[in-house]
């Protein structure tokens, strides 16, 4: 079903249907998901398989009756999860099978992080690599004991087919139970001494050592020609380019800006970015980033656009601005929900393909642009006769729009204007398309990126539309998100809200908090940063530094997971991190500052193996050896001057500066930090007060001696 063009149709058909006169199996036309809101359990609603979601239910089943468990672990928008669903979920044979031996369970790794990362690690484990669809066979206490990801319907050359997997596992549950009973002990055992503590007195040092190896080691992998690092396939990984950013300020090193400003170039350029509508495809399949993955994910838009604020306050060149603006204008024109969330991502497949809608050939462009300036246009984004992907074009460009002026002979401004209106005609054109589907769930944790990258783009770029549009969706998390009680909780589809939030959850809402009140200084939302900061630290911490990925309050899958490491987002450890000494640097908090540092001295034991896997942390690092700026602006009645001091901080590269805008009127800011007590504008002119560390420097009533006072 997955590959039909009205895939997202499909969605929200079976989102609409009447539930009330069904029974509790779904009947004869659906099974169990039809009760569900996630689109990928959707998706597989109307399988002949008799899927059960993630619960008790299925695992009491599975005991009563004797039999396996199969996992099988996905998203809506995830091109193989959709191939495997109609090879082998839609067929009769397979479906027979799983249904007359196994317990099916089918789960949405975008909701149910938590059981994702548990079998995904058992995966690894088993198999030495990991990714989706996941499907893994646990005994009915949950322990895994055989993992896979593609499963095809019949053996495939190396890849074994489902049936004949399916076969040879019940085979053996019937025949040779324990020694499947041992695997899994043996890999339950493996998997807690994976997720244990760091134990309870951490004493890794707060240095520059895990910095100076993380740079060597991009240094390494650095690919000089195209950008990135390593060969194919090749992912953004903006959040790795951000440290870059920081590492090339904290240790000197030119080639580190260097390598993140390259990268982000070559991703701009690519056939990896979307350069009709806007927005990052998820990975280029190729070493040179022309032919991408289609899928757009929500994270990947908010840490490219992240990383391009860096690039643009360190570099200050209008492309990484111009790419800052652009993505954060795909994301609020075409993932926004009307209430102001936003939705998770699209779907690389329409009309049964891969990347369809973005794809264009000679004559689709001329029949838009005319023969002149479609010319033009299919020269310099490379669309030819005989394509280049699949018979039709990626629109892409091998060099900058100077660089073709140039090729040319023409000006640089007067060529990108005919360029400029021919991608907004193609894009008015390619409204007429079947679109890809759209996963319209909303998830906290990755509309708290989007919140920060809004409020980072806002700043910069003087936009108050993208600070209204980050406002509004963390009002949306803070109102439809959150119980009565408090407790944020993770997915809003359809007006429900579900699944009690996870560390991410609450780290990376409280990292949007954190920079939407940078940006707008609205006393609520450091706040509420602060409340959520206490609760997740309840929640999700043992007081010695570890964090899990889910709260005391809620089941453990297996084993209560604990990540270090970041994968396509930060590590919730690393941005806990950060948000606790950040906010301790807003609010003086000592305490909090040092349960910030705990939280990095339990993390960088374990990812000192693998310091580029952990980039945020290492940024969360470099911020705890500061020096940390804190700018008290007291402003006084000169508004131009005030926006001036706002716009030179917020222009320049200052990863440890942070800036409260004082207000004698607002008490519950005051009641927030004291930092603000007793700082008054100067003879009634604007004065910046630089606090650094524990140090508060003579007061600044100029620009010139306010960045005087930053460069000491």
């Amino acid at each position: 079903m997955n590959n039909h063009p009205d895939q997202e149709d499909s969605v929200s058909r079976l989102s609409s249907v009447d539930l009330r006169n069904l029974p509790a199996d779904g009947g004869e036309r659906y099974n169990r998901l039809i009760f569900e809101k996630s689109p990928y359990l959707l998706q597989h609603a109307e399988n002949p398989v008799d899927w059960y979601p993630w619960g008790e239910e299925a695992f009491a089943r599975a005991r009563c009756e004797d039999k396996p468990v199969l996992v099988s672990i996905g998203y809506s928008t995830c091109h193989w999860c959709h191939v495997m669903e109609r090879e082998s979920f839609e067929d009769s044979e397979v479906a027979r099978v799983l249904n007359q031996s196994f317990v099916s369970i089918k789960v949405d790794r975008e909701e149910r992080p938590d059981v994702d990362t548990t079998y995904m690690n058992a995966c690894q484990l088993l198999t030495g690599s990991g990714g989706w669809p996941l499907n893994v066979f646990l005994t009915p206490e949950r322990q895994p004991f055989y993992a896979a990801t593609y499963m095809p319907r019949e053996t495939r050359g190396q890849i074994p087919g489902i049936i004949d997997i399916l076969q040879r596992i019940a085979g053996n549950w019937e025949n040779n139970r324990q020694q499947l009973l041992d695997s899994g002990q043996r890999l339950t055992n493996s998997l807690r001494e994976l997720n244990g503590p760091a134990g309870d007195s951490p004493t890794t040092a707060l240095d520059t050592k895990p910095l100076l190896i993380a740079y060597s080691e991009f240094f390494e992998r650095f690919d000089k020609e195209r950008g990135g690092f390593g060969d194919a396939p090749k992912f953004p990984m903006a959040h790795n380019l951000s440290l870059l950013l920081r590492l090339g300020d904290r240790l000197d090193k030119e080639n580190a800006p260097t390598m993140a400003l390259r990268t982000l170039q070559s991703i701009r350029l690519s056939g990896t970015y979307d350069h009709i509508g806007f927005g990052v495809h998820r990975y280029a399949v190729d070493a040179h980033w022309r032919v991408p993955h289609f899928e757009k994910m929500l994270y990947d838009q908010a840490l490219l656009a992240l990383a391009a604020a860096d690039a643009f306050q360190l570099n200050g060149s209008p492309f990484f601005s111009t790419l800052l603006d652009e993505i954060c204008e795909y994301v609020v024109r075409d993932l926004r929900d009307a209430e102001g969330g936003f939705y998770s991502g699209e779907d690389a497949d329409t009309e049964g393909a891969e990347g369809t809608f973005y794809l264009w050939t000679p004559q689709q462009v001329l029949e838009v642009l005319g023969t002149e300036h479609g010319t033009i246009f299919c020269h310099c984004y490379e669309i030819s006769e005989e394509g280049n992907f699949e018979g039709r074009n990626i629109v892409r460009l091998e060099m900058d729009v100077g660089q073709w002026a140039s090729w040319f002979g023409v000006e640089t401004e007067r060529l990108g204007e005919v360029l400029a209106l021919g991608r907004q005609l193609l894009f008015e054109a390619r409204k007429n398309r079947t679109r890809p589907h759209r996963d319209d769930k909303v998830l906290t944790a990755w509309n708290g990126l989007m919140i920060a990258a809004l409020a980072r783009a806002a700043s910069l770029l003087d936009n108050d539309h993208l600070l209204q549009a980050a406002r509004d969706c963390a009002e949306f998390v803070l109102t439809r998100l959150r119980r009565k009680d408090g407790r944020l909780l993770r997915r809003y589809r359809r007006g429900e809200a579900a699944v009690p939030g996870f560390l991410e959850d609450y780290a990376f809402f409280c990292w949007g908090l954190v920079e939407l009140y940078q940006a707008g200084q609205d006393s609520n939302h450091l706040a509420a940063a602060l409340e959520l900061t206490t609760a997740m630290e309840e929640l999700f911490g043992d007081g010695k530094g570890n964090l899990y990925d889910s709260g005391s309050d809620v089941e453990a899958v297996l084993v209560r997971s604990r990540t270090v490491a970041d994968g396509a987002v930060p590590s919730g450890n690393a941005a806990a991190a950060w948000n606790l000494l950040r906010l301790a640097a807003l609010t003086g908090d000592l305490d909090m500052a040092k349960r910030g540092e705990a939280v990095l001295q339990a993390s960088l034991g374990p990812a000192a193996a693998n310091p580029t896997g952990c980039s945020l942390l290492l940024t969360a690092l470099d911020y705890a050896l500061g020096p940390k700026d804190v700018v008290v602006l007291a402003t006084g009645n000169d508004e131009k001057l005030t926006r001036q001091m706002l716009t030179t901080l917020r222009r320049r590269f200052l990863p440890r500066t942070l800036i409260i805008k004082a207000d004698p009127q607002n008490r519950h800011l005051q009641q927030l930090t004291p930092l603000t007590a007793d700082k008054e504008p100067l003879q009634g002119q604007t004065t910046a007060y630089l606090c650094r560390d524990q140090t508060c420097l003579a007061p600044a009533t100029t620009v010139d001696e306010l960045l005087a006072r930053i460069d000491s």
